[in-house]
């Protein structure tokens, strides 16, 4: 679970700057608008739905801008036609890499991707290349100063999670991935808030890499998410500590 602790990390920094320029709104209108596509606009009966729009209102979005992000989702509203897709590769040393988007234009985004891994030395892969090497599941964060870790501990459990991890900056609560919804919904009720809750691919073992291989891997791992294209990207990288954002 280490390996992508670092990555995780300059991810939320990024996140405080990526809600100043609008880019966190769009992705999460795309995952609202995916979620009510897929398993429709009733929140209370579409788990995936349910989280996306905890996570929007945790980013402080209006709520005009969610209500349309669902009707566009359940076709009351013209919008454009969103397609869910994974892509796998290989970063630099070995580095498995898994990059989930939703584009309206599979061409442009596939072509993106490639390029940004060739870019930075790894390639673009078959289906099913690397996702052996990850496990999918519910990722619920809290940050360390804002509660106790035996008080998460015992919540957690209860509400029916399968692991609580201390990772860095923050507290992660593992579930079962269709379970994420109900444990996050607990925690909050016996008042946890967390900073975020998504479906996560954690990977079963990790590679370190270090020096310019871990530079070149954040310098990837970025410029995927500066696509707008991008929605997630994984990798079972276990990163040092002192690479920094932009290294």
């Amino acid at each position: 679970m280490s390996g992508h602790s670092k990555w995780s990390t300059i991810k939320r920094k990024k996140a405080a700057v990526d809600a100043k320029r609008g880019r966190a709104f769009t992705r999460l209108i795309k995952e609202i608008t995916v979620a009510a596509r897929t398993g429709g606009g009733d929140a209370e009966g579409n788990p995936r739905l349910k989280t996306a729009i905890a996570n929007a209102k945790a980013q402080n979005m209006p709520k005009e801008n969610i209500e349309r992000a669902v009707k566009k989702g359940t076709g009351e509203l013209e919008g454009q036609a969103f397609e869910e897709i994974t892509y796998e590769g290989y970063a630099a040393g070995g580095v498995a890499v898994m990059v989930e988007a939703v584009t309206d234009n599979k061409k442009r985004t596939v072509s993106d991707v490639r390029y940004v891994f060739t870019r930075f030395g790894g390639s673009l892969g078959a289906a099913n290349s690397v996702a052996y090497l990850f496990t999918n599941k519910g990722l619920i964060t809290f940050l360390k100063d804002q509660v106790g870790e035996d008080q998460l501990m015992e919540a957690a459990l209860e509400a029916g999670a399968e692991d609580v991890r201390v990772e860095d900056e923050v507290f992660e609560v593992l579930t079962d991935p269709g379970d994420l919804e109900t444990v996050r919904e607990a925690l909050s009720q016996a008042g946890l808030e967390p900073e975020s809750a998504e479906l996560a691919m954690i990977p079963a073992t990790t590679i370190k890499v270090e020096g310019r291989q871990a530079a070149s891997l954040v310098k990837l791992l970025d410029a995927f998410d500066e696509n707008e294209d991008v929605q997630n990207v994984w990798t079972n990288a276990d990163l040092p500590d002192e690479i920094e954002e932009g290294d």
